[in-house]
């Protein structure tokens, strides 16, 4: 291997990055910010609808970690990109695509970042054209009922908030959550949406 490797994180990664990348991360950086905007863009149909975060132009530079990993730029990759397609420990390769479609994960890189030669982060498609806190809430309530515990979009919008990620979109998108559901947290809000 020539040259330091990381894998940005700004999303599930944080907090759920896997086996796969658990075993060869040897240092993780806090505090760091993406170098591009994200939002809750994205209708992710391994999570029952949910929204999750993807870079979005119109999105905010949002707080990240950077998981020092000690292996090769491709072995990363592959590691990366079978976490992001719930495939750890299949040994399916990544393989780039030059025309993506709109539900291809998408491995970029980014030379030189926070002190580390490449830096791997995943780019999905936005699925969510003009996101608002009213279609997130519908979206998030609605995949409590579809989905595996702890993958529903109320889920996913709490880890993030506890892991001081903070889009355009967030502190609103969360208080229609609670307005909706007439409950003073979001642990409140899944547990009254999981009982009907």
């Amino acid at each position: 291997m020539t040259g330091s490797v990381g894998i940005l994180a700004y999303g599930s990664l944080i907090a759920d990055p896997g086996q796969e990348i658990v075993s060869v991360r040897s240092r993780v950086t806090n505090d760091l910010t993406t170098p591009f905007p994200v939002e809750y863009a994205r209708s992710s149909s391994g999570r029952g609808g949910a929204p999750t975060l993807v870079p979005y132009e119109n999105g905010g530079s949002v707080r990240a970690q950077l998981f020092l990993v000690e292996t090769s730029v491709q072995d990363a990759m592959d590691r990366l990109y079978r976490r992001e397609i719930n495939a750890i420990g299949s040994n399916r390769p990544y393989q780039h695509k030059k025309y993506p479609g709109p539900n291809d994960v998408v491995v970029d890189q980014i030379e030189k970042f926070a002190g580390v030669d490449v830096v791997l982060f995943t780019r999905i498609a936005p699925t969510i054209d003009s996101p608002t806190a009213s279609i997130l809430a519908d979206l998030a309530i609605s995949s409590v009922t579809k989905t595996d515990e702890k993958r529903d979009g109320i889920s996913y919008l709490a880890n993030a908030m506890a892991a001081g990620i903070r889009t355009p979109l967030t502190e609103e998108y969360a208080a229609e959550i609670l307005r909706r559901t007439g409950t003073n947290s979001l642990a409140d809000a899944l547990a009254k949406t999981r009982l009907g």
